[in-house]
């Protein structure tokens, strides 16, 4: 069997296997090919792979010989025309919002599993990419917004006068979120959260920082770590208290994000109106709509003298650490559908396998993006 790693489309810096991941699965009996200069932007050379006896060849002739293609990002109609029947790709492809790609790819008659679709589950721990990046990204978003706010982030007393610490305000108290407050408590800053869950009080708190509480929040123990629909009632009451704070925060951090569905508009334009000229969001959420009205998806904009960084792929600053975490998760997967001696072996009783995969057989399998096909398509009618 041969697998196929895949190099990246700009702005992308990860890579799906370092050579270190990727010489794990020549033991298997597994040929390993990689695209000629896959992962240069993540610090490892053709040479690299090539000392671990791992292959480096032409994309196209990775399409076309590879029984499985792991790609981070969605592969394009050329490439996709490339593959061999029965094919199956390996990546992120966020099929929610991708679901008319996704039939697509059905009629190619190609399998796909989508690891951003892993059922978040004790025993999927070790293969939740969007963990292991959006750890990253909470780590990542506090840096990036220390270099841009115009003050300190810790309190310093000097003999010209003291500096008070910065207040900083995070919005969603998931993996990334978490990491941010962690992040922003090491530089010194005061750190308040808000997240429609009660239960991630007691983690918010051990970390230092400050739980915003609001009565009445749905319950989002099955969401996965994402939020969910709330009560009008509940979004008042929510829109109060972070407006409140809001207007004494120097930075916003938003990592609020819906399944399938635009991300929740938390600050509106009259709560940035009231922010502190100066102020700083890092919006993760930028690429299903943003937290705020203003952000721009890969873009960093001025409004009022606030700066709204629109990015939702910071892990990609970090393209060492990064490929590494994602290259882990990778292969745990990949334990479930290879065999000892090399062989795929599809189990779809399994349900990491069966809850990641999207596309099989020429059809739609997982449930999840039927139903937004079949919504999409009585909407045309």
């Amino acid at each position: 069997m041969t697998i196929g790693i895949l190099k990246e489309p700009a702005p992308e810096t990860r890579v799906s296997l370092l050579p270190d991941a990727a010489a794990s699965l020549t033991k298997q009996n597994i040929t390993v090919q990689s695209e000629n200069n896959a992962a240069a932007l993540a610090y490892a050379s053709n040479q690299l792979y090539q000392i671990k006896n791992i292959n480096i060849a032409e994309r196209a002739a990775i399409l076309s010989s590879s029984q499985i293609i792991l790609s981070i990002n969605i592969l394009s109609n050329e490439d996709v025309a490339q593959l061999k029947p029965n094919t199956i790709l390996i990546g992120v492809y966020q099929p929610l919002f991708n679901y008319d790609l996704m039939k697509q790819w059905a009629a190619k008659n190609i399998t796909v599993f989508s690891l951003d679709m892993i059922p978040r589950s004790t025993r999927a721990q070790s293969m939740d990419v969007l963990s292991s990046q959006a750890n990253i990204a909470g780590y990542k978003a506090v840096l990036e917004a220390a270099n841009i706010y115009p003050r300190y982030f810790p309190m310093f007393m000097t003999a010209a006068g003291s500096i008070t610490p910065a207040k900083v305000l995070i919005l969603g108290a998931g993996v990334a979120g978490l990491q941010a407050i962690a992040t922003a408590r090491r530089l010194g800053a005061v750190v308040e959260v808000f997240d429609t869950r009660p239960a991630v009080k007691e983690e918010v708190m051990s970390l230092g920082a400050k739980f915003i509480e609001v009565e009445g929040a749905a319950d989002a123990s099955k969401a996965g770590g994402y939020a969910v629909e709330q009560t009008e009632e509940y979004k008042q009451k929510q829109q109060q208290k972070i407006a409140d704070s809001i207007a004494k925060a120097d930075i916003v951090i938003t990592t609020a994000q819906i399944p399938g569905k635009k991300a929740p508009i938390l600050i509106s334009d009259e709560m940035l109106n009231a922010m502190k000229p100066g102020s700083v969001i890092i919006d993760l959420a930028a690429a299903t709509g943003g937290n705020t009205l203003q952000t721009k998806n890969n873009q960093t904009i001025q409004y009022n003298n606030v700066t709204i960084v629109g990015n939702s792929n910071l892990a990609s600053t970090m393209p060492g650490d990064a490929s590494k975490l994602y290259g882990k998760n990778v292969l745990n997967f990949l334990q479930l559908i290879i065999t000892k001696d090399g062989s795929i072996n599809l189990n779809f009783d399994d349900d990491i396998v069966a809850g990641c995969c999207i596309v099989h057989d020429g059809a739609i399998t997982n449930g999840h993006v039927k139903s937004l096909i079949s919504q999409f398509e009585n909407l045309k009618i």
